[in-house]
């Protein structure tokens, strides 16, 4: 158990947690939320002792072991990828550092030889023996060729250290785990392998995410930052979204009668305790929200961004149409004679093992780089739309948002016109005069989808939309994409995005392609293509 007691936390002015006061028990996932800068990593370091707050106190249980998903790439640099894992268990890798050091010695004592045997019986005791395969299995699970369990971590290109410092903190059956961004950089098969650990791990759990899927999967609570408080609401995110914005939509409606309110809220409560059963925790979550309280459910002061995309005409029924594409880089086929034909309507989710596969295919359509063989066509009508994943040569300049975003409007380019749809991202106020350079990389993304309203095309194109957002924007942003007429071309690696947008399917790899008419959680759960879709990549 973990316990928080009157943590208080503020940096000159302004407070970021008053007098936190809240439990964290064995055997649950905590999942924390918060607006871009509320505090979440903050809280993390607070919890795991790396930083101090101003009053208060963290209390963890005597003889708990704590592992956490480091955030410093480089620190373990000159280590093998296998010693970097072994590390997470301190433990047992001061074990190891001190027995290698007494056999190493010259002359061997008696009394060197009695402190081994101590030492032996308790890395026997920590399962010492089995701890290299148990390391090496976590290692290939998150991608982690068995070729390079034994290079440096200098050796590694950045996503695959990531992906050995998330081995480090799972090592070892700790009894609390905090991952702060862990799915970062993991691809969706990866992520689904962590949820179903994360599901069998039987300790405690606080996790900080942008991905929905992950939170609805894996959490029993949500630890939610607002208002400089922290609260802790039983359920997975989807739960504590919908029952928020119920909440709120209550308080709006002043006249509404309290046991009216209660009434609404209890039948919501009740619903979804039943359609708990669908899910992967069933048991537990739909025992924990049978407990909930009425009075627990408080609205959000969270503000959502409103993306709305219109079509200035309504495009033909000839869209798009690819035939033959190839592409090729330093000699490393990233797809190859790809031929695809785009109807009116279509959403299609484009899906690869390699990042790189499907930012090309984007680019090529873009006419920002070439394709090595095949062509393209793009009805006469269509009006494309598109948001890359690299952006950063949009903002290479000092305007300020205005005028940023004034230079993309053809027509009506009056301040007021633009500040509405720079409102519409939550840029309000003196925050439009901001210089574009010095964006974040989430405010540059918002900006980019402003550029995209603003061009009212029918043909939309987003590779990976939801980096850098945060939970409000992606939700507002998928909500829009599934309400959206006109036809649409992505790719990105949220779960529940792909999943509640593309009515398509279209899987790109060097040795050909797959394209589906279903949902996202149809192609992947489909046996019939599970040989098809290695072939692709063999």
């Amino acid at each position: 158990m973990i316990t928080v007691n009157n943590v208080t936390l503020q940096f000159g002015k302004r407070v970021l947690f008053d007098e936190v006061n809240i439990q964290f028990t064995n055997g649950n996932c905590y999942g924390v939320i918060g607006a871009n800068g509320a505090g979440k990593s903050t809280f993390l370091k607070i919890l795991s002792g790396e930083q101090d707050s101003n009053n208060g106190q963290v209390n963890i249980e005597p003889g708990k072991r704590m592992a956490v998903l480091k955030q410093n790439h480089h620190e373990f640099d000159d280590n093998t990828v296998m010693d970097s894992v072994l590390m997470g268990h301190k433990d047992l890798w001061n074990n190891i550092q001190q027995k290698n050091e007494l056999y190493a010695k010259q002359p061997f004592t008696d009394e060197d030889g009695i402190k081994v045997g101590e030492l032996e019986a308790e890395f026997a005791e920590m399962d010492g023996w089995n701890a290299e395969p148990e390391a090496a299995a976590l290692l290939s699970n998150l991608g982690i060729k068995e070729e390079d369990h034994y290079k440096t971590m200098k050796e590694l290109d950045g996503s695959l250290k990531v992906r050995v410092l998330l081995a480090q903190a799972l090592f070892g059956n700790p009894d609390i785990l905090i991952l702060d961004e862990p799915t970062n950089d993991l691809d969706i098969s990866t992520i689904t392998w962590l949820e179903d650990f994360l599901l069998d791990f039987k300790n405690m759990v606080i996790v900080v995410s942008h991905d929905r899927h992950f939170l609805d999967t894996v959490c029993t609570h949500i630890v939610d930052i607002d208002f400089s408080k922290i609260k802790i609401y039983t359920g997975n995110y989807t739960f504590w979204y919908q029952s928020s914005q119920l909440a709120l939509r209550q308080r709006q409606a002043a006249n509404k009668k309290a046991e009216d309110r209660k009434k609404e809220l209890q039948e919501f409560i009740d619903r979804f305790s039943a359609n708990a059963s669908k899910s992967r925790q069933a048991t537990s979550k739909k025992k924990l929200l049978a407990k909930i309280n009425v009075d627990d459910i408080q609205p959000s002061s969270r503000k959502y961004p409103g993306v709305i995309f219109q079509q200035e005409r309504e495009a033909g029924n000839d869209i798009l149409d690819a035939r033959g594409l190839t592409k090729n880089i330093e000699g490393k086929t990233l797809f190859d004679k790809i031929t695809f034909t785009v109807n009116k309507g279509d959403k299609i989710a484009f899906i690869s093992k390699d990042g790189l596969a499907t930012t090309a295919l984007f680019q090529i359509l873009m006419k920002e780089d070439k394709a090595d063989s095949g062509d393209f066509t793009f009805g006469q009508t269509i009006t494309p739309s598109y948001l890359p994943s690299e952006n950063g040569s949009y903002f290479n300049t000092d305007m300020n948002l205005i005028d940023w975003l004034r230079q993309y409007s053809e027509e009506d380019k009056d301040e007021v016109y633009i500040r509405g749809f720079l409102g519409k991202m939550l840029f309000s106020g003196e925050e439009v005069l901001k210089k574009s350079s010095v964006l974040s990389g989430g405010e540059k993304v918002r900006c980019m989808l402003s550029k995209m309203m603003l061009n009212n095309g029918n043909l939309l194109i987003f590779d990976e939309p939801t980096n850098h957002l945060d939970l409000e924007s992606i939700t507002a942003l998928n909500n829009s994409l599934k309400d959206f007429s006109g036809t649409l071309l992505f790719t990105s690696h949220d779960h529940e995005f792909t999943q509640t947008v593309a009515n398509r399917i279209i899987e790109i790899g060097p040795n050909g392609y797959l394209d589906k008419l279903m949902t996202y959680d149809e192609y992947i759960s489909d046996e019939r293509f599970v040989e098809d879709r290695e072939q692709l990549y063999a």
